[in-house]
């Protein structure tokens, strides 16, 4: 009897490494995230409202990885930015969204596609119709809580809120971020720039909490 439940208890801590194992290796990519919106996150109601219907349309996403490999592809150090445009705020599940996704220039062209790939199914709700895929340089540069993401025609400069009021007053945060993040965190937007035409109108956002950030895994 003793030795049929010793067995047993074998077998269940098998199976149950098994599992973590396979979720572990399921976690292929990890690393930094940073989304503005065209409408502040953080803010009172009768500011939420006043946007909801006549903002909120677009916004920029650019991802870090810091580590792990996609299709087999190593993709550490690999940094992307999507403009997403809809016809309806971002929150709404039936707006219709286009976007175009910028590689930076010092990926492979295995590496872009891999990182392309990644993207596509994983996020395809969050981006839409991809419009145009592109490469071309981005410097993504992160300093505690402090971004900073410029490529040829968009901008990002994000920092954290004054005393993480995000946390001690969740109930002032409208929106979810457009990726899954660990610890997610509202941003404050210094500023925020879209000079392209590829979707939608050219735009920027300043002095307001209209970002997220915190830590992606795929």
């Amino acid at each position: 009897m003793r030795k049929g439940l010793l067995i047993a208890a074998a077998m269940i801590v098998a199976v149950s490494a098994l599992v973590f194992s396979s979720q572990a290796e399921n976690v292929s990519l990890r690393g930094d995230y940073v989304e503005v919106r065209t409408a502040s996150v953080f803010a009172g109601a009768c500011h939420y409202n006043g946007e909801v219907v006549t903002t909120g349309r677009d916004a920029m996403m650019a991802w870090n990885v810091t580590s792990g490999k996609w299709q087999g592809v190593d993709l550490t150090g690999v940094r992307v930015m999507a403009v997403v445009s809809a016809d309806a705020n971002l929150a709404e599940d039936n707006a219709a969204r286009q976007s175009e996704i910028i590689i930076d220039s010092a990926a492979s062209r295995t590496q872009a596609l891999a990182m392309v790939n990644a993207l596509r199914e994983n996020y395809a709700a969050s981006l839409g119709k991809v419009i145009e895929v592109r490469s071309a340089p981005i410097s993504f540069e992160r300093t505690g809580r402090t971004f900073a993401v410029v490529t040829s025609e968009a901008a990002i400069n994000v920092e954290a809120m004054p005393n993480d009021l995000c946390c001690k007053m969740p109930n002032l945060v409208w929106y979810t971020p457009l990726v899954g993040l660990e610890s997610r965190k509202v941003g404050y937007t210094s500023k925020a720039l879209y000079s392209g035409k590829v979707v939608g109108e050219p735009w920027s956002r300043s002095g307001e909490n209209s970002a997220f950030y915190g830590s992606f895994s795929l």
